[in-house]
């Protein structure tokens, strides 16, 4: 098959996007050298590739905000990865920019991400001397975890921009910028329904003043900090929220912070799952030939507690209390 439709596709983009975006032409590759798909362009496989991974399934049995949930209608790592990639996607398309790029970024940023959230993170971050960071583990999983350790391959742009999404150096793309700012606008607003599904908060406590400024209504606070975004990059160098939507923002997380991401009704639990990776990272430091044979491979060749992160922020929060259970647990109390 010849390689017309990628190349119509190319032409078009080069016709429609805005000359700030990112074409698909002009990528800075891949650190291995490919053939280029007669269909799809670059980023068109990146987001491809991504969405078949292991670890891009793995997402949906890892904790967002609320560990163990009995209901199905909270949020997890996958469904908010989801709304990161609708958001983001809104946002390039009124801006001209690459859709395929800003997709393939948003789904693959949280691929790194450990069990329990953020507080798996800590916790390994706090064991591991090098420390921990879910963005640079994201970029590690496609580069040296994934397909068995041969990685998904993926292009510069994507790799920045999945590393860029949190803090730190801002992306080089616009595409990349837009991930950071819409995985903010997710999880706020995400995390508000969540705690207002858990009985946690009601949308009332929220201060009358901020619901005024951003919207009374999830759907309002999203809509209006996307339509602020677009307005304010518009004829900003850079992808931004305006000074006030962004002050309102930051008092809104605030907000949050007291209300929802401190409160013992959602982090009572956090400690026990904290203390069971603990347990299970310093099993596998001193018995390394008990992991997975690919993980032993890593550890002679990255060191062992490389290894050990690898393996740990791989598993989803079921396969962690599952292995708890095997090396801990006796077996007739599980049973």
């Amino acid at each position: 098959m010849d390689n017309s439709l990628r190349l119509l596709t190319e032409n078009n983009e080069k016709k429609i996007l805005s000359p700030r975006a990112t074409l698909s032409s002009n990528s800075k590759g891949r650190a291995v050298k490919e053939d280029e798909c007669a269909v799809r362009t670059c980023f068109q496989r990146d987001r491809d590739r991504i969405i078949h991974c292991q670890s891009f399934r793995r997402l949906k049995h890892k904790t967002q905000v609320f560990l163990a949930p009995t209901g199905d209608h909270y949020r997890t790592r996958l469904t908010h990865t989801l709304e990161v990639s609708q958001i983001a996607r809104t946002i390039a398309r009124a801006l001209g920019l690459n859709e395929d790029l800003t997709e393939a970024i948003a789904l693959g940023h949280d691929l790194g991400h450990t069990p329990f959230g953020h507080a798996g993170e800590r916790a390994l971050d706090q064991l591991c001397t090098s420390g921990f960071k879910h963005y640079e583990q994201s970029v590690r999983v496609v580069e040296r975890l994934e397909k068995g350790g041969k990685g998904l391959n993926l292009t510069e742009e994507v790799k920045n921009g999945i590393l860029c999404h949190t803090n730190g150096e801002e992306a080089y793309t616009l595409e990349g910028q837009i991930i950071r700012i819409a995985d903010k606008i997710a999880y706020i607003n995400h995390d508000i329904d969540d705690a207002i599904r858990a009985d946690v908060m009601a949308e009332e406590d929220i201060p009358l003043s901020l619901r005024m400024q951003l919207g009374m209504t999830k759907s309002q606070r999203i809509n209006n900090m996307v339509i602020d975004v677009i307005n304010t990059s518009r004829t900003n160098e850079h992808i931004r929220m305006s000074d006030d939507f962004y002050e309102g923002f930051m008092d809104l997380h605030s907000f949050m912070f007291s209300a929802v991401y401190t409160n013992p009704v959602c982090k009572g639990e956090e400690s026990k799952a904290v203390d069971m990776l603990q347990k299970i990272y310093r099993y596998y430091i001193d018995n390394i030939d008990k992991m997975p044979y690919e993980y032993v491979e890593i550890a002679e060749t990255d060191g062992k507690e490389r290894a050990v992160c690898d393996y740990i922020a791989g598993m989803s929060d079921n396969y962690a209390v599952k292995v708890f259970n095997n090396l801990f647990v006796p077996k007739f109390w599980v049973e």
